[in-house]
């Protein structure tokens, strides 16, 4: 079964350039402006928008996208309002593919059984988990499989080679490589590593790479996507939109092109960039 995805990375394919993923999350700094963004990123020039669910615990993520989840929760985001900006998105765009990102305790107090129908009926095409690792695959992947959704794994500096097929296994749709060691938002991708490990993940897949954690700048996201099928930027544009926020942290008037204005600068910067040959 073909999904939006896969369907974004065969036309991607065919020009000879690679994907701009945007990262925002779902309910920041409120619901409402929160859908106002995710609409206008498609416009800004995002290939693929990953929306992250907010979560009390998100050990994974640095100072700016932990404020993030924390601001949507405080204006009462939950997991089935985040599916429901999911379908309000789709009433005007059905085509741009939708990551749900985060991690597993929300959806499995959602209840595992009813939340991938409705992830898949809201019009979500692949999740992100970051806490579950391929030994429990049964728990989450391989029913997300079977409802038609991509799962899509990330693969670390530390993955090796003996760890990489395990990883890979049940992956698919992408694999997200992450530049760095640590959290997200704590430093620059290097891009000349970057060549090597999508270099060496290749050699295990052929499935793309997309790369995130420390793409700040257009000119960075540029470098990387020369290397990869994808370029991932999430910290840089919650900062953007973090920036544009009154004193008591709520939406002004420049939030949504805070963000949008941000985002379609990067994509210049990845959509500029030839494609290294496979």
């Amino acid at each position: 079964m073909t999904t939006r995805i896969d369907t974004r990375f065969a036309e991607l394919k065919v020009e000879g350039r690679a994907a701009f993923v945007t990262f925002v999350m779902a309910g920041d700094p409120d619901p409402a402006t929160a859908l106002e963004i995710v609409k206008a990123l498609p416009k800004a020039g995002a290939d693929i928008i990953e929306i992250g669910m907010p979560f009390t615990d998100p050990m994974a993520d640095g100072p700016s996208i932990q404020a993030a989840g924390l601001r949507a929760l405080q204006a009462g985001m939950t997991l089935r309002k985040t599916l429901q900006l999911v379908r309000d998105f789709r009433a005007a765009d059905d085509k741009t593919p939708i990551v749900l990102m985060g991690y597993y305790n929300p959806i499995y107090i959602y209840g595992v059984d009813k939340f991938l129908p409705d992830a898949k009926a809201a019009g979500v095409d692949g999740l992100i988990i970051v806490d579950l690792p391929p030994e429990e695959d049964a728990e989450l992947c391989l029913p997300a499989m079977k409802a038609g959704l991509n799962f899509i794994r990330l693969a670390t500096p530390t993955t090796d080679d003996k760890r990489l097929p395990a990883v890979l296994a049940n992956t698919s749709g992408f694999v997200y490589y992450v530049s760095i060691t640590g959290i997200t938002g704590s430093a620059s991708a290097d891009s000349s590593a970057v060549s090597a490990a999508v270099a060496r993940i290749k050699r295990h897949t052929k499935l793309p790479v997309c790369v995130g954690f420390g793409i700040r700048t257009p000119e960075a996201a540029h470098d990387i996507a020369r290397h990869a099928n994808g370029a991932v930027v999430g910290t840089a544009l919650i900062d953007a939109l973090k920036g544009s926020l009154d004193a008591d942290g709520k939406a002004t008037a420049r939030t949504v092109s805070a963000v949008a204005d941000l985002a379609a600068a990067l994509a210049q910067g990845v959509h500029g960039a030839k494609q290294a040959a496979e």
